[in-house]
């Protein structure tokens, strides 16, 4: 059995996935990778099938109809064979010295019995043009190098939290919770964070900027313009997120108290993206989404709307919109998100 399992989504990827797929094989024996090719139109398979039979005992070329990146995930899953499983987008590639170090962090751990549900790490916000990287980590949060548990965890601050591109879940949780991302829908990494989570008990922290998160093409699913596109996809994705915070059975633990401050922003990102479309559709859909909270869930209701961030997304009127969007823009020049 492989040590760690690579899913790299691929779609009309032709233009960058050999940089993606060249900074995995640094990992050699110990790593699967697994090529999806997701009903691409362009040279895509090809390329994954090249690198297949280049790389027989380590890459898998695996085609399918287009479903989305969440299927191509999901697939990932169904066909993954290594102990822990990672996703890196055709896109984006990782840190080889990261990487080597993450491989041996994890290799070491089996050698030691120690089994783990999930490793964090850094990444890194590699926005074109941008003279400064900012880096995503977790230091505050999370006691580097050794196993934890819910209850050793720092507080998360405003602004920061989990992305797909930090993780890494060991696959019998991912199998376990029984995470089927659904079809055709953009924005699901937030589903595939917080889903698997209430299966967690064992977390390891590797301060190491592994991940490189590319931002700046203009078709990119985060880009502002495209995600205000696609919205109903985004409040989509916010819908499942608080049905299952409501599920949640212990409100106070920690788990339960971080599922609900990555809810939290996310449905900032959601108002925001509602008030900066601007139209009188889009400030009817954020009337229907906030009353969709109130209906499904009273409590997270007063929670979302009577907090710092649901004060500010809840001021009246056009100048209210206007301070809402500002708090917005400063959040996003100190993060470093699109």
């Amino acid at each position: 059995m492989k040590l760690l399992s690579v899913v790299v989504p691929c779609y009309n990827s032709q233009d960058y996935m050999r940089y993606c797929i060249e900074s995995l094989l640094p990992g050699g024996e110990s790593v699967e990778i697994l090529i999806v090719n997701d009903g691409s139109g362009d040279k895509t398979g090809e390329i994954a099938d090249e690198y297949a039979a280049k790389y027989p005992s380590i890459i898998k070329s695996i085609h399918q109809a287009n479903g989305g990146h969440g299927e191509a995930v999901n697939t990932g899953i169904r066909y993954a064979t290594g102990g822990y499983f990672k996703v890196v987008d055709s896109d984006d590639w990782v840190d080889t010295r990261a990487y080597l170090k993450i491989l041996a962090a994890l290799e070491q751990l089996e050698a030691d019995g120690e089994t783990i549900d999930l490793l964090v790490s850094n990444f890194v916000y590699d926005k074109e043009g941008a003279k400064f990287k900012k880096v995503m980590r977790y230091d505050n949060v999370l006691p580097e190098n050794k196993v934890l548990n819910w209850d050793e965890i720092g507080r998360f601050r405003k602004g920061q939290y989990l992305m797909m591109h930090s993780l890494l879940y060991r696959t019998a949780v991912l199998r376990e919770c029984g995470l089927v991302l659904p079809k055709h829908t953009f924005y699901v990494d937030n589903l595939y964070v917080t889903a698997p989570l209430p299966y967690v008990n064992k977390i390891y922290y590797s301060n190491t900027d592994l991940y490189r998160y590319y931002i700046g093409r203009a078709d990119q699913s985060v880009n502002e313009k495209v995600m205000i596109k696609r919205i109903d996809q985004q409040l989509k994705v916010n819908r499942l997120l608080i049905e299952q915070m409501s599920l949640q059975s212990n409100p106070s633990s920690k788990q339960s108290k971080y599922l609900f401050h990555h809810l939290e922003i996310v449905t900032m990102i959601s108002t925001i993206l509602l008030i900066r479309g601007g139209t009188k559709e889009h400030l009817q859909k954020k009337r229907e989404f906030w009353n969709y909270i109130k209906e499904t869930d009273l409590e997270l209701y007063h929670q979302l709307r009577y907090g710092m961030m649901g004060r500010l997304l809840s001021l009246p009127g056009r100048m209210g919109r206007s301070i809402s969007v500002g708090v917005y823009k400063i959040t996003q020049k100190v993060v470093g998100f699109n």
